[in-house]
């Protein structure tokens, strides 16, 4: 079993037994109809003259290890928007990224740009608790998800005014995203099996996404000519963490500019 089949296992072994998440969705879905609507995730990857940056923050992860163990997790997301980014990414899960929600409510607070719950979601309560946390958007990942599960989530997610990133590796999970109505696809470049990044991948699949849905191209990209190679490829949209975060305090700024600056 690899790593993506064994967080997904213990997610779920984790996750309220049914008839208790019952009760906790009802709760939330309640509160939400409270709130008001979130920024607008697919048109901010669309709009502009420039290949759209989706900038992530991420305490740690498996392969890059510690990168922002401390930080303010707000003034991080308040420098990715005053340098250019359009939407910021927030990764929430616990285990191996050191996570969790309060980061992703924070910055949907103080951070006028929509904002990407990023994690292993597997279930509706993961998609209330995004949206009463402030996302504007989920990421759903297909290896993960057999395809009843992609669209019913699509289905739900509509119906609470979340937008949807639904992440795809290779031909068949492009397929099953394509198929479930997904109109904003992301190709992850790495393989999350083996961790291994190839820009090559979103070079494969971009161009088969068709008319009408939006690219984003993830991991690996690191400089404005990874930025042109994968808006070559098709992408509207990069997603950058690592890169950003690994960078000195001194140059993030302008390494952010700079990313955020490839004309479409």
């Amino acid at each position: 079993m690899g790593y993506l089949e064994k967080k997904a296992e213990h997610i779920r072994a984790s996750r309220l037994a049914p008839e208790d998440a019952g009760g906790a969705i009802a709760m939330l879905r309640g509160r939400c109809r409270s709130m008001p609507a979130p920024p607008n995730f697919e048109a901010a990857l669309t709009m502009g003259d420039t290949v759209t940056l989706l900038a992530e923050f991420k305490r740690r992860s498996p392969s890059a290890g510690n990168l922002a163990e401390h930080a303010d997790v707000t003034e991080m997301a308040n420098l990715y928007r005053d340098a250019g980014a359009r939407a910021i990414s927030v990764l929430t899960d616990v285990e191996d990224f050191g996570g969790n929600l309060d980061d992703l409510r924070a910055v949907a607070e103080q951070v006028p740009l929509p904002v990407l719950r990023k994690d292993f979601l597997v279930d509706e309560l993961g998609l209330c608790e995004a949206r009463y946390c402030g996302a504007a958007a989920v990421l759903l990942i297909v290896r993960i998800l057999d395809a009843g599960e992609v669209e019913s989530l699509l289905r739900v997610a509509k119906g609470m005014g979340l937008a949807c990133l639904v992440e795809v590796h290779d031909e068949r999970e492009l397929d099953v995203a394509l198929v479930a109505g997904a109109s904003v696809v992301g190709i992850n470049n790495r393989d999350l099996e083996g961790l291994t990044t190839d820009l090559a991948v979103t070079e494969r699949l971009g161009s088969r996404a068709g008319k009408g849905v939006a690219i984003v191209s993830e991991s690996g990209i690191r400089s404005p000519d990874d930025v042109k190679r994968m808006r070559d490829a098709g992408a509207h949209a990069v997603l950058v963490g690592e890169a950003l975060l690994s960078a000195s305090p001194s140059s993030r700024f302008e390494l952010v500019q700079q990313l955020a600056g490839v004309q479409r």
